[in-house]
């Protein structure tokens, strides 16, 4: 788990090893333990390194094998390169190092661009052919690891975070209209490979890029899920393959040189996580749980849940509460930890939660992902028996933040575009093969855009901006084909997330696996006043917003006058949605 960043010049210059140089300060938190810098002519790798996998220097980074002609930088984790390390000894490889860093450099030369096939893990790295000057960039099946991208006439950079390439320096920096779009219509996700930079963009989830010395490059996407039917199974052997799923994806995250502990909400997924430790001989698993003050008649903890499950399991269990002193100060904290910018409250939630738990472990399993691939959220259920031809007008009214027309009303002018590009862009998801249900459409949608761009993302920005990795179990790709193949109606069963909780039974306690689905309650978000209110109005006051003028002052004023009754779709505060933007905004820079 690392920060990377790189230069590739395809123009007869030698790589700019200085922009490379001037990205590492951003990435340092992702990589507390180190730092390293290769150029060779037109490439330039730079590194910043947590020591996760073996903790020696013949673990670090960029990694060259000088008989082989290759040098990589990576970050992320290779469950499975104990048993790759043993495959590739067994066709006459040696290893310097006892880390799975080494084992994608031989992967990669003994089985090319398909080396990503044979990995289970999360990853984005580049690897260089020194004889050729061929690089490729692959990023994991779920988008777990993030991998953004700089472009322009003969030269290419990359880096692990938006920020990292601002410093490098010579970015458009202009926004991009239809990336702003889908930030107010989207559920404030935008879609690879844009972002609202417009001279960045991002490398999407299960996609190896492959780019020649000259420039001319070559992009193909090695993985998805089949959200077809093609297993049959009854209701109980389901669960079975579920659980026992679930079980070797929780089983691979414990692969480690440090402690791992656990992310306990006191919801379903994360207390279904420490169970299966705990039943695979786990003894004093370390978890932590974090709660807020209420606000607004509404409770900002889950601690009687996250308790249950603390006690019953024996966990050594660290409740993290969070009073007002403490809420205020990460705000800002937590805009300037963003990639690109994120309305969810939870990302307040993970970042000081991220700040505590790195003061006693560097690895955590979490329960992110559940959702998406077993159908946990709202938005499914009104989507069971609706015809194919008539699934995106129906997911639009379920999920998009506010319709089409609205927007008119809301961004000026000209910001505004006459196409519904997220709705264009849900029709040709939609349209494609390979989903059965409108169900199946839907999700296969979310678990390749939404997901990698709401959740994960805001998982990976919030725990590396304190030097901790998190790993995600639910998104193993294995069990996440197997959720894709479930049926429908098995997953929406007992208000969402059926068979997981017919897997869970016995395991988990009852009381947890049938409550009422919660979220990461952060109340100061979800109803603004006193100083948080003055951040939000201070922050689309400002010079740099009144400037820019991305939406119409009578709908801001509108909003300001009464910030907590204009919510989206799906709940969230539309005021809070444009003042991070702007907050996000000014914080780069921008």
């Amino acid at each position: 788990m690392c920060g990377i960043g790189g230069e590739l010049r395809y123009d007869a210059q030698a790589a700019d090893g200085d922009a490379v140089r001037r990205m590492l300060p951003c990435l340092e938190s992702r990589g507390p333990d180190g730092e390293g810098l290769w150029q060779r002519g037109p490439i330039a790798f730079g590194h910043r390194r947590l020591k996760i996998i073996d903790l020696s220097e013949a673990g670090g980074q960029p990694m060259t094998d000088e008989q082989l002609g290759l040098t990589l930088v990576f970050n992320g984790c290779i469950y499975n390169y104990q048993q790759l390390r043993d495959e590739l000894r067994g066709y006459g490889y040696t290893f310097a190092s006892t880390s799975d860093t080494e084992v994608i450099i031989k992967a990669y030369h003994r089985w090319g661009a398909d080396c990503v096939q044979h990995f289970l893990g999360m990853f984005a790295f580049a690897i260089a052919e020194h004889a050729t000057g061929t690089v490729m960039l692959a990023r994991d099946r779920l988008g777990i690891k993030p991998m953004y991208l700089a472009e322009t006439p003969g030269r290419l950079r990359f880096a692990s975070t938006l920020p990292a390439l601002l410093a490098a320096g010579d970015v458009d920096t202009s926004i991009d209209k239809v990336a702003l779009q889908h930030y107010m219509t989207f559920h404030s996700v935008v879609p690879a490979p844009r972002t609202l930079v417009a001279g960045v963009r991002k490398l999407p989830p299960a996609t190896v890029r492959i780019i020649k010395s000259d420039g001319t490059s070559t992009e193909r996407v090695y993985w998805e899920a089949d959200h077809t039917r093609t297993l049959i199974k009854s209701r109980e052997e389901w669960a079975e393959a579920i659980h026992e799923s679930l079980r070797t994806a929780v089983e691979r995250r414990m692969v480690a040189d440090v402690p791992v502990g656990v992310l306990l909400s006191g919801g379903l997924d994360s207390s279904y996580i420490v169970a299966l430790l705990a039943e695979q001989g786990q003894r004093g698993l370390t978890t932590f749980s974090i709660g807020f003050e209420s606000a607004a008649g509404e409770s900002g903890d889950e601690f009687a849940y996250s308790d249950i499950i603390a006690k019953q399991f024996d966990t050594t269990h660290h409740q993290i509460r969070i009073g007002k002193d403490r809420f205020l100060p990460a705000v800002a904290r937590t805009v300037a930890a963003m990639s690109e910018p994120m309305v969810s409250h939870d990302c307040i939630a993970f970042n000081l939660l991220s700040e505590d738990v790195s003061q006693h472990v560097k690895v955590v399993q979490s329960g992110q992902g559940a959702d998406e691939i077993l159908a946990g959220y709202s938005w499914y259920p009104p989507l069971r028996d609706v015809p194919r031809d008539q699934a995106v007008d129906a997911y639009a009214r379920e999920f998009f933040d506010r319709p089409h027309s609205e927007l008119a009303r809301q961004l000026s002018l000209e910001w505004l575009l006459d196409a519904d590009v997220s709705r264009e862009f849900v029709a040709a998801s939609f349209a494609r093969a390979g989903a059965t249900s409108s169900v199946d459409a839907a999700l296969r949608l979310d678990s390749q855009v939404m997901l990698v761009d709401d959740p994960v993302k805001r998982v990976d920005n919030m725990t590396m901006a304190w030097g901790l990795e998190a790993r995600v179990p639910f998104l193993d790709h294995e069990l996440v084909e197997l959720a894709a193949a479930c049926p429908p109606e098995l997953k929406l069963a007992q208000g969402g997330k059926g068979v997981l909780k017919d897997a869970a039974r016995g395991v988990v306690p009852d009381e947890v696996i049938d409550r009422t689905k919660g979220y990461f309650p952060v109340p100061g978000i979800r109803h603004l006043e006193g100083p948080m209110l003055d951040m939000v109005r201070e922050a689309l006051h400002a010079p740099a917003a009144r400037a820019r003028g991305l939406f119409r002052t009578e709908y801001v004023d509108a909003l300001l006058a009464d910030p907590n009754t204009a919510r989206t779709t799906l709940g969230a505060n539309q005021l809070w949605q444009l003042a991070l933007l702007e907050m996000w905004l000014q914080d780069k820079g921008i």
